[in-house]
């Protein structure tokens, strides 16, 4: 103690005996680096992404588009970014979005050849047809492991049957969400495919690599196909149990009960809180997550997380005393679960009123640990933007590699053309275990990872509103 006071008291002196110098001005490098530190000291110490998923989900809970959930939850969306105080305007986008409903829960059964019954755990695939007068539908089962070893069977093989898509992820892979896209076909396509071949339904593995008696839904997609046949998850337990008693009785069946009904669209909107750039307000960055959400759970790394994230980006942004130069706006898409009607009006709007787009930032892939983004751009482009690796790695933040941004920012690529996409990547590990199930909760997220991926995004916001691309 005694020593730091002799320090002082001789920096002191020293500093009497010198004549007043004027500072010289802080290298930019370093003046990032102490903008990007207050940043994170807000979320950190302040924060106010967590809070807010609380109310999201406690209060609301899961907010299918076309539900009276979702028309809360543009209101709630509103609202929050008003009593944000860091916004110029906020306003609301129309948009039609499609109403469909789960009905009853869902009733599925496998039953031997000697009449003994199993119930097991499903759900109803996001539009699916019920069966039919909402009734138990009972047949025969044919399990395969893929859409090309369906299409190889004879058509006498599958009619009048249920198809058991029984694929699951492929575990060698590191990132889940390639597992993900590798193993989605089969509910994409499977009861449309199912309903083309005269099959009665279809039901697919639940898309993860958890092994418990929780199914996940997720969109089928029916296309053209004039016979539509219910389709329906089983949970990954309920699946091996299907395909072991399969494999010991061919001729077992299953039943299965659904009540889903697909209404006329509904009016819906996205949420825009818009910031105006206070040098260069006709570059537009956008910055957004989905409020959507389905129905078993309450929402919440998909895409709560991504939803409160991006409101705090730019609540972050004020607290810290920055102006962004380049005008930014934080847009919670409506409807990315079941149709992406919300990331495609926002691009007509975008479009129609022919603005510039510097890029735009999407958040939906849970809100675990910051990796960093994910980037769509040109190789120019890619290396300017790879520079600011350093001032994001400290925080776990540094990562930035080529992949998919985020599917509610897509069809801006196809009308004004962003000059990047970024999506903002976490540590997705336990994400699929979580995603489009009951498991989906408030309780499932960290508070500090939270916080820490809305710090991510505000500083991503403040390179290139300051920098440009």
């Amino acid at each position: 103690m005694r020593r730091i006071y002799s320090l002082l008291l001789a920096g002191l002196l020293a500093g009497s005996a010198a004549p007043a110098r004027a500072q010289a001005p802080t290298p930019p490098a370093k003046a990032d680096s102490l903008n990007i530190r207050r940043i994170y000291d807000e979320a950190l110490l302040r924060g106010q992404s967590y809070d807010n998923l609380r109310y999201l989900c406690q209060r609301i809970g899961g907010r299918l588009a076309g539900s009276p959930q979702a028309a809360l939850a543009v209101e709630w969306g509103k609202l929050t970014m008003e009593k944000a105080n860091c916004f110029d305007k906020v306003y609301l986008q129309e948009c039609q979005v499609p109403h469909w409903v789960r009905g009853a829960k869902e009733r599925g059964q496998i039953i031997g050849n000697k009449g003994k019954s199993i119930a097991v755990a499903v759900c109803a695939l996001g539009g699916s047809v019920a069966t039919p007068g909402n009734k138990p539908l009972r047949a025969g089962v044919v399990e395969v492991k893929s859409l090309a070893e369906f299409k190889a069977l004879p058509d006498a093989a599958v009619k009048g049957k249920f198809i058991f898509f029984n694929r699951p992820f492929d575990d060698r892979l590191v990132e889940p969400g390639q597992a993900y896209g590798g193993a989605g076909d089969q509910r994409r396509s499977g009861p449309a495919e199912a309903g083309r071949r005269g099959a009665v339904g279809a039901l697919v593995r639940s898309l993860t690599a958890a092994h418990d008696n929780n199914p996940h839904t997720g969109a089928t997609n029916y296309g053209d196909t004039p016979a539509k046949v219910p389709g329906a998850a089983l949970s990954t337990m309920a699946a091996d149990q299907l395909s072991q008693l399969l494999a010991a009785d061919p001729k077992l069946e299953f039943e299965l009960e659904m009540s889903c009904l697909l209404l006329p669209d509904e009016k819906s909107y996205n949420v825009v809180g818009e910031v105006r750039g206070a040098k260069y307000p006709e570059q537009v960055i956008t910055v957004g997550g989905h409020l959507d959400s389905w129905d078993l759970a309450q929402g919440a790394h998909d895409d709560g997380t991504g939803v409160v994230q991006s409101i705090e980006a730019l609540r972050l942004l004020k607290a810290a005393g920055l102006r962004p130069e380049r005008t930014v706006r934080a847009v919670l898409f409506m409807n990315e679960e079941n149709g992406t009607r919300g990331g495609t009006k926002y691009a007509e709007l975008a479009q129609q009123n022919h603005e510039t787009h510097l890029a735009a930032i999407e958040s939906d892939g849970g809100g675990f640990t910051p990796r960093g983004f994910n980037v769509e751009t040109t190789p120019a482009v890619f290396q300017k933007v790879a520079a600011w690796r350093p001032l994001l790695a400290p925080y776990l933040a540094g990562q930035l590699t080529a992949g998919h941004a985020g599917t509610d920012i897509e069809p801006l690529a196809a009308t004004v053309k962003p000059v990047a996409l970024f999506g903002y990547d976490c540590d997705s590990q336990r994400y699929f275990d979580l995603h489009h199930s009951a498991l989906d909760t408030f309780e499932q997220v960290n508070k500090r990872e939270l916080e820490l991926g809305g710090a991510s995004m505000a500083s991503l916001i403040y390179l290139l509103s300051k920098y440009g691309l």
